[in-house]
């Protein structure tokens, strides 16, 4: 639990750090897609940092295994997708970009994971 939430604070800083060296670092070294690219990893890598969070508490909270597991496949989510586009941004190597879709499954699955606790504490 406390894992989880401790995740989901160096999450934040790493997106918002690294949002902000895509705006002020990247500009004018990188083409604009791949300023897009990179800023797409940002957004993602927030988007679920919130949803490793809401996972932490609904875990506290409920104490239902789906939610610690969609915690940890949000992370991993975060590392595939999000870092698979950070380094496809800098290199523009397409086998990095390869893997992208990758981390997209663990996100899903980790949605549904959420899901499924949720229909355990609903009844």
């Amino acid at each position: 639990m406390k894992a989880l939430l401790l995740i989901g604070v160096i999450n934040g800083f790493l997106a918002v750090a690294l949002g902000a060296f895509g705006a002020h670092g990247l500009e004018g070294k990188l083409s604009d897609k791949m300023l897009e690219t990179w800023e797409k990893a940002v957004q993602y890598q927030m988007f679920h940092t919130m949803a490793i969070f809401i996972a932490a508490i609904l875990l506290i909270r409920f104490d239902i295994s789906s939610f610690a597991t969609a915690g940890w496949t949000f992370l991993i989510g975060i590392i595939l997708f999000s870092g698979s586009l950070y380094i496809y941004s800098l290199t523009q190597v397409k086998t990095f970009a390869m893997i992208t879709p990758i981390g997209g499954v663990a996100f899903l699955i980790g949605w549904v994971l959420i899901g499924l606790g949720a229909m355990k504490v609903v009844g």
